[in-house]
């Protein structure tokens, strides 16, 4: 197990939150793009666990912050985010989560646990150089890639064998 699996092992989770939110802020910065409240506090709910959130889970969590947000603004915060590589989106479960490679252009490959949905973005060199000479041979060029691999992780699988 890598030491980036995150969600399969013991970890400071606040600390995690909290550099995330550091380096959006730094991104954000940089490109002179502007990381309002809202978006910030969307971003952290995100990042407040390793299982994928839906725009109603979120809508729903800002509504116990007092929020007063309806569904366009959350998909408005959701599609900066997305546009800055601060989340991605997780296509099978219609779902978002935080990017532990941010501000970092890299092919996306998920581990998701079908039992607790947590979600493991991994790191792929080998992965994203055999997509991008794959499509390279027919003459098309990657702009994004997600890949999404469903499964049991660690712990699911020692619970079942229990």
């Amino acid at each position: 197990m890598s030491d980036s699996a995150l969600p399969y092992r013991p970890h400071n989770h606040s600390v995690c939150v909290q550099q995330a939110l550091a380096d959006a802020r730094d991104i954000c910065q940089n490109q002179r793009a502007r990381l309002t409240p809202t978006r910030e506090r969307v971003l952290e709910l995100i990042w407040q666990s390793h299982k994928p959130l839906g725009a109603y889970d979120l809508l729903a969590a800002l509504a116990e912050d007092g929020h007063n947000a309806a569904p366009p603004t959350v998909y408005r915060a959701l599609d900066f985010l997305l546009q800055y590589g601060l989340v991605h989106r997780i296509a099978s479960l219609n779902a978002f989560i935080g990017c532990t490679h941010a501000g970092h252009h890299h092919t996306s490959v998920f581990l998701i646990c079908r039992q607790c949905r947590n979600a493991l973005e991994l790191a792929a060199p080998a992965v994203e150089q055999a997509v991008q000479q794959a499509a390279a041979a027919e003459g098309f060029t990657p702009r994004e890639t997600t890949i999404e691999i469903a499964g049991e992780c660690p712990t699911c699988k020692a619970a079942e064998h229990a």
